[in-house]
């Protein structure tokens, strides 16, 4: 099973291109598209409602401004869709986060903080991990990491402040 990222422009990409690494350390194929709700609103189309038949199992959704592509993507398909707001208007991208956050009943979008791609891919990640043992020892082993990244950095602030004591 796949992931499909998706955004509105070329520009999202600083901001999804997290998601697609993550996904990668992960080894889960993903593909890569651009289409924007408003501008090629078929190729939107086309790209949700063939999700399944191609093997995607989660799409993610980038979307800065108005941010209708998570939303217009869910309707077209019942895979999970993550939101993405991107941060790409002078309102910081709260107005991309509020759109996508207020979905209609009926018609959910799992929304990422602000410009939060890499937490869109490890919740993807998660949904595939529920039918894929192997991907739940991955992840298992993802968060253990992260512990020992975050000891590690602790016994480094410490080794400062006492040789800052001794001197």
């Amino acid at each position: 099973m796949k992931v499909a990222i998706i955004m509105g422009s070329d520009s999202d990409w600083s901001i999804m291109e997290p998601a697609a690494r993550t996904l990668q350390e992960f080894g889960i194929e993903t593909e890569v598209t651009v289409a924007s709700a408003h501008r090629t609103p078929e190729k939107v189309h086309a790209f949700a409602s063939g999700a399944a038949d191609r093997g995607v199992g989660v799409i993610i959704a980038g979307a800065g401004a108005a941010a209708a592509l998570p939303g217009v993507v869910a309707s077209f398909t019942t895979l999970p869709v993550i939101g993405v707001p991107i941060n790409s208007t002078p309102l910081g991208g709260m107005d991309a986060l509020l759109s996508i956050v207020q979905m209609p009943p009926g018609m959910p979008v799992a929304t990422m903080a602000i410009n939060g791609a890499k937490n869109a891919a490890l919740l993807a990640i998660q949904i595939l991990a529920l039918t894929d043992p192997a991907l739940q020892a991955k992840l298992a082993e993802y968060r253990r990491q992260m512990a020992r990244e975050v000891d590690n950095k602790e016994q480094r602030l410490l080794n400062k402040l006492n040789q800052a004591e001794k001197a």
